[in-house]
């Protein structure tokens, strides 16, 4: 059996979904590949694709992804409430059937290298495929976003791409590419509009600043829906678990007279880490698992 990986790129686009469907169809031409799933998010101007396939075809389709982003995207006039730092911001590759950790680097450090000499993108290595320890967490690059990095990028040796030019693409910025286990991104939306809310259990919840191990958050305000979220990623879902957190969150908006209104999860889940009576608990108004669980997806599509 060949190595099985998925395969999840964010892009800088998140409003206009005929660019997205034409990002998924740039990359499903490749034999092999099979798309479980694109979620556009107007308010953080993004769009994240879940795609799955052997090792060598996903690898081809990144490089058809990110090609295919350059052409469609620019970074000068995106605006978002998500950090970014490139059309394609973010290429992880996640270990599936048939495939270890070591295959995922594999895939992530060719492609990386061919980004960065066939697009001439600058490419910083991360998660498990980085190659300092400083890039191993995303945000210590990716929060000086497109802007703060046209600076430091060339002058800065701390911010040496892995691949490519030292110098950002002047439209399409610069990408990191990693390989990592599966990550869970799950948001939960609280009634309220003040956004510090969101922002103070963000803080308490996430690693950096003390809170549960392998949880990355931040609060963000929803003009569309008109309500604060609490916005993260679980990079170990048996380290901390949906659950977990969720409770987390609405106990401490419950101490600040605030409730929960549901929670959205982006993107897939593992079996293991989700079914419908925790979607009942945490709130998720919209679980499908055939949909939304990444081994039912598979076996849907026939992999």
């Amino acid at each position: 059996m060949l190595p099985l990986l998925e395969f999840i790129p964010n892009f800088s686009e998140g409003k206009d979904k005929a660019v997205v469907d034409a990002l998924v169809a740039a990359m499903t031409a490749v034999p092999g590949v099979k798309s479980l799933g694109a979620e556009l998010d107007a308010n953080h101007h993004r769009s994240v694709i879940t795609l799955a396939g052997p090792a060598s075809a996903v690898a081809e389709a990144a490089f058809q992804g990110a090609r295919a982003a350059m052409q469609r995207l620019d970074l000068r006039t995106h605006k978002g409430e998500h950090k970014r730092m490139g059309a394609m911001d973010v290429c992880p590759f996640v270990p599936l059937a048939g495939a270890t950790m070591a295959d995922a680097v594999a895939t992530a450090r060719l492609v990386g290298a061919r980004l960065g000499k066939e697009l001439n993108l600058p490419v910083f290595l991360y998660a498990e495929a980085a190659s300092r320890e400083s890039r191993r967490q995303l945000g210590n690059f990716r929060n000086k976003e497109f802007e703060g990095l046209q600076v430091l990028v060339g002058t800065d040796p701390e911010f040496t791409p892995d691949f490519g030019p030292a110098k950002m693409h002047p439209t399409a910025g610069a990408v990191a590419v990693g390989a990592r286990k599966f990550l869970i991104a799950y948001n939960v939306n609280l009634a309220t509009l003040d956004v510090q809310v969101a922002k103070d259990i963000a803080k308490a919840v996430r690693e950096k600043d003390g809170g549960f191990k392998k949880v990355q958050a931040m609060g963000f305000f929803l003009d569309d829906k008109q309500c604060a979220q609490v916005s993260m990623n679980l990079l170990d879902y048996e380290v901390t678990s949906i659950r977990v957190v969720f409770d987390a969150v609405a106990k401490m908006a419950g101490e600040r007279g605030v409730q929960v209104v549901a929670s959205e999860l982006v993107g897939l889940a593992p079996a293991a880490a989700i079914d419908a009576a925790l979607a009942k608990h945490i709130r998720l108004p919209t679980f499908d698992a055939t949909q939304q669980v990444v081994e039912a997806k598979l076996r849907a599509l026939g992999g």
